[in-house]
């Protein structure tokens, strides 16, 4: 079997048999992106096109809903089952990309495990969001924040935070200025370096006056790889967020 999308790539490497995958899409190994780049890199990287398809004749590909018409050809006219996930929007979502990924790869049992954790996790890290809760803004290179119908949104819920993008009408990835942000003083700046480099874009993200304007607790570094796909991973960013919240409520007390 072969993935051409990052998020089925995760989910066969969580839960296939190593000897049953052919091979992943290139952005497998991109440990910006792949909280599973490491392992990723045994394997050989596909480009996501009808020639990967053509040429390979899988027996089964596992890819994103925004795959290409043309790629879904390429795989009918060769017999290879083409199944389609569906990037996850929440937290409840994952769940159910696990168990169907574990069914596809005959092994529902694995699936089962680690979603019998991943419930389990997610019950400890949830806090209350209350109407008052403090409010996070996941900031990315070009002032862009993420708003609601999101992964991070619902992460941000589930930590107990209210999103500042949505409060201030963003409600898709949109860009907000750097003097409107630290003008409205959200309580936590989560910085997401999904595109880490030397650019002007990313340079925002060291900006002196957003530095000074958010400090010691009100400052965190999230991966991006940790939401850019549905995954037990995912749990590790409710993690550290769920812990920024609880030291915030402290400190205002």
């Amino acid at each position: 079997m072969i993935s051409l999308n990052l998020c089925t790539d995760q989910l066969l490497l969580l839960l296939a048999d190593p000897s049953t995958i052919v091979g992943l899409s290139q952005l497998a190994s991109d440990c910006a992106n792949a909280p599973m780049c490491e392992k990723a890199r045994s394997y050989p990287a596909f480009r996501t096109n009808t020639e990967t398809i053509l040429s390979l004749k899988p027996d089964l590909v596992v890819t994103g809903t925004s795959t290409m018409p043309v790629t879904l050809l390429a795989a009918k006219s060769v017999g290879t089952r083409l199944e389609m996930f569906a990037p996850a929007q929440s937290l409840a979502d994952i769940p159910a990309s696990i168990r169907r990924m574990a069914k596809l790869l005959g092994v529902p049992e694995r699936g089962e495990i680690l979603v019998q954790a991943f419930d389990e996790r997610l019950a400890r890290l949830s806090l209350p969001l209350s109407p008052d809760a403090p409010e996070a803004v996941i900031y990315a290179a070009n002032g862009f924040v993420t708003g609601a119908h999101s992964l991070p949104d619902d992460v941000l819920h589930h930590a107990g935070f209210r999103n500042f993008a949505t409060s201030v009408g963003r409600k898709r990835r949109q860009a907000i200025s750097l003097e409107k942000l630290i003008a409205a003083q959200p309580d936590l700046l989560i910085l997401d370096r999904s595109g880490q480099g030397t650019s002007q874009a990313q340079a925002l993200l060291d900006n002196h006056a957003l530095e000074s304007a958010f400090r010691g607790m009100h400052r965190i570094n999230i991966p991006a790889s940790l939401w850019l796909c549905g995954l037990p991973q995912t749990l590790d960013a409710l993690e550290e967020l769920s812990k920024a919240r609880k030291m915030i409520q402290e400190d205002g007390k």
